[in-house]
């Protein structure tokens, strides 16, 4: 009987050190494919804005007032995340990877306007408070043994205010609603950083006996993409206040 327990025991801590080490292989997918994504959308976001030429075509060089093509360049990220939402269980992980990184494109293209608006070191200097930031709370998300899952539904409901929110002050033009709006974006993207990676890890947790490598490839791919949109926003919003303009 000692030496059924013994064995039982030793193959339980084979197991749980393997689960360990999937972990870490699959954070590092997240991580690397999340960082591949910003590189794009970085390269994306300084081709365009960079150029009078190139970022005339959606928006006024000027005012930087959108048009019709700034406008659905604006918003086609925001539709491409529904859009990944509803397919990513009909396409293989590859496909799933390119669409993150077309996405990233996408999103490159909708925010090029800000190396138009903003000096490039504050720019610079955000994106390092921002990575800064993001560590820390995705590692306190990961190591933390609190349960932060009841987080979710308060910081979704957050996000949906401040998206209205945004889209009614594209029309009203109101400083202190922006002012506001990037108050509370920080708080929400903030928390949503620490949750998308405590989720990520759980959910890998939950799923590792399976060992279903399809589902773990497109797993990474959903979570860098969660954690991808927690960086940029994070960015954009402390922009608002790090940011000098031209």
């Amino acid at each position: 009987m000692a030496e059924f327990e013994t064995i039982r025991r030793t193959s339980a801590g084979v197991r749980t050190a393997e689960i360990d080490a999937g972990l870490r292989a699959h954070m590092n997918k997240v991580y690397g494919t999340m960082s591949v994504g910003l590189l794009v959308t970085a390269g994306v976001a300084w081709a365009v804005g960079s150029s009078d030429a190139l970022l005339s075509i959606f928006r006024d060089p000027m005012t930087l007032q959108p048009n019709i093509l700034g406008w659905i360049a604006m918003f086609l990220p925001l539709g491409m995340v529904f859009l990944f939402g509803g397919m990513i269980n009909r396409i293989s992980a590859a496909g799933a990877q390119l669409f993150f990184y077309v996405f990233a494109a996408a999103m490159g293209l909708s925010i090029s306007w800000i190396f138009a608006a903003f000096t490039g070191i504050s720019i610079a200097q955000t994106f390092l408070v921002t990575s800064i930031s993001f560590a820390g709370l995705s590692l306190w998300g990961y190591t933390t043994k609190k349960d932060i899952s009841g987080w979710g539904s308060f910081l979704i409901m957050g996000v949906i205010g401040l998206i209205v929110a945004s889209i009614v002050n594209i029309f009203l033009g109101s400083p202190a609603i922006m002012f506001a709006i990037s108050i509370l974006g920080v708080l929400i993207f903030a928390g949503l950083t620490a949750y998308d990676t405590q989720k990520i890890k759980t959910s890998y947790i939950q799923h590792a006996q399976a060992m279903d490598q399809e589902w773990l490839a497109k797993s990474a791919i959903m979570g860098a993409l969660n954690l991808y949109l927690d960086f940029i926003n994070l960015f954009m919003f402390l922009l608002q206040f790090m940011g000098n303009r031209e």
